[in-house]
């Protein structure tokens, strides 16, 4: 943006005050680009125009807005900001740990007498390897398959989704472990057939997450709209939008299949 501007004045969007007014000279120009850069990098401010209102983007260039010789620039601070990538593992890390506990029955969750002992039924431990499964995958495609078009959210909202996921995987795996838990009434065949969707869900997220993934290039926030690939489980793309989510709901229909718990659902 810098190359292009001879006269820069920053506003603060609130008080409407200067607080820097400077011509583009070769003396200041790289203190005031390392403090441009310092500013929305950690501080993760968004500029706009004053003509135009409009929040700029990274990759905008200032010869090519609605601007003059003169640009005003008016920068808000966003608040206490926490990236996407933090936000995907806090939700997924929770409910892996909060399910474990009620797994392995812990103190003070039933009665003393069932303290670290787990069910008996073998159902029970195939959920709690299945649902182990399903967080410990959303974690590795967190930090190896999704590519953020945001950098961050406000801090404050993790509060809000992390209560979400935490709060229910603990009401699931409270009747799911509980000792007086009984096996779905169509037995064995109810189960395998649940894992077999289970399993086949978890694929179709996969390779729906790699397809999103592959239509953005590293370090970009381009969109682009996904379309149907050679691999089968992204055909579904030609029908929704995001199915992503079509898979997660079937994977949590399974789930309430094979372990007949409310909750799931």
């Amino acid at each position: 943006i810098l190359h292009y501007c001879r006269h820069l004045e920053l506003i603060n969007k609130f008080i409407r005050h200067k607080f820097v007014f400077l011509y583009i000279l070769h003396i200041f120009y790289s203190k005031f680009c390392n403090c441009f850069h310092t500013i929305l990098k950690f501080s993760c401010v968004y500029c706009c125009v004053i003509s135009e209102g409009k929040p700029l983007k990274d990759e905008d260039v200032l010869q090519l807005l609605p601007v003059g010789t003169t640009a005003t620039f008016y920068f808000r601070d966003l608040g206490a900001q926490i990236s996407w990538g933090t936000v995907f593992l806090s939700e997924c890390i929770g409910p892996l740990v909060i399910y474990l506990m009620f797994y392995f029955r812990v103190p003070f969750i039933y009665a003393p007498k069932y303290d670290f002992k787990t069910s008996k039924h073998w159902v029970v431990h195939l959920a709690c390897l299945c649902h182990s499964f399903h967080y410990v995958k959303r974690i590795l495609e967190t930090l190896f398959v999704h590519r953020f078009s945001h950098g961050t959210m406000p801090l404050r909202n993790i509060f809000k989704n992390c209560s979400y996921y935490w709060f229910f995987a603990a009401w699931m795996a409270y009747y799911i472990n509980h000792p007086l838990y009984t096996p779905p009434y169509y037995g064995e065949q109810q189960v395998k057939t649940a894992l077999g969707i289970f399993l086949f869900c978890q694929l179709g997220s996969f390779s729906i997450h790699v397809t999103l993934r592959n239509l953005k290039p590293p370090g970009s926030k381009i969109k682009k709209i996904p379309y149907p690939t050679k691999n089968p489980f992204t055909w579904i793309f030609a029908l929704v939008s995001c199915p992503n989510y079509t898979y997660e709901v079937r994977l949590k229909d399974s789930l309430l299949s094979a372990e007949r718990d409310s909750p799931v659902f």
